[in-house]
């Protein structure tokens, strides 16, 4: 096989190229970015509320009252960015549902994750909602190459009828003319 032969799509590529190739083809079909922003907001909303950080000897725990509400929030937010992934037909009530989760987290989960979770939750969620699958590329009629019946060679120029140039009637009609008694008011009533 010479440098010059073509490789062969999905037989002769690297299997990291196929792999990388295949990824992109599934990314492409659903609303993979609003998905994964979704799910990375969820992350921190859980995350925050059980943090145990340590600062030299000195713990700092974050845990409230409402911890299990942002456990509830955060795990909901991780579920429903994976829905958005591979079921990409609830994208909508996805979208709806994770924008309400992250508004609802600001007071009950320390201001929404420190406004990182919220931030993230309610970005995945907008990308969610203004997400539309693609459809096929839609050909123009002029891209066909051959020329059908009835139709004019490129370049000609289409004559006009006869009653086109018909002079006995005034031909105006946008409604303006002294011949046909308007004076530019509508006349729908």
């Amino acid at each position: 096989m010479s440098a010059e032969t073509p490789a062969v799509p999905g037989h002769d590529e690297h299997y990291i190229r196929v792999i990388k190739r295949k990824f992109r083809a599934w990314r492409g079909d659903r609303p993979f970015w609003a998905g994964l922003f979704v799910l990375l907001g969820g992350i921190p909303i859980a995350y925050f509320p059980y943090a145990h950080i340590q600062i030299g000897h000195l713990t700092l725990a974050m845990a409230t009252t409402a911890g299990a509400g942002s456990l509830i929030i955060g795990v909901l937010l991780v579920v429903l960015g994976i829905s958005l992934w591979f079921q990409k037909h609830v994208r909508t009530f996805a979208g709806v549902a994770a924008i309400l989760l992250a508004l609802v987290s600001i007071p009950v989960s320390n201001l929404g994750g420190f406004l990182v979770g919220f931030l993230f939750a309610l970005v995945g969620g907008a990308m969610a909602v203004a997400w539309v699958p693609g459809g096929p590329p839609v050909q123009e009629p002029g891209q066909e190459g051959t020329a059908g019946e009835g139709s004019a060679p490129e370049g000609a120029v289409p004559t006009l009828s006869k009653d086109a140039y018909d002079v006995g009637e005034p031909n105006d009609l946008s409604g303006t003319s002294p011949a046909n008694g308007a004076n530019g008011r509508h006349s729908a009533g």
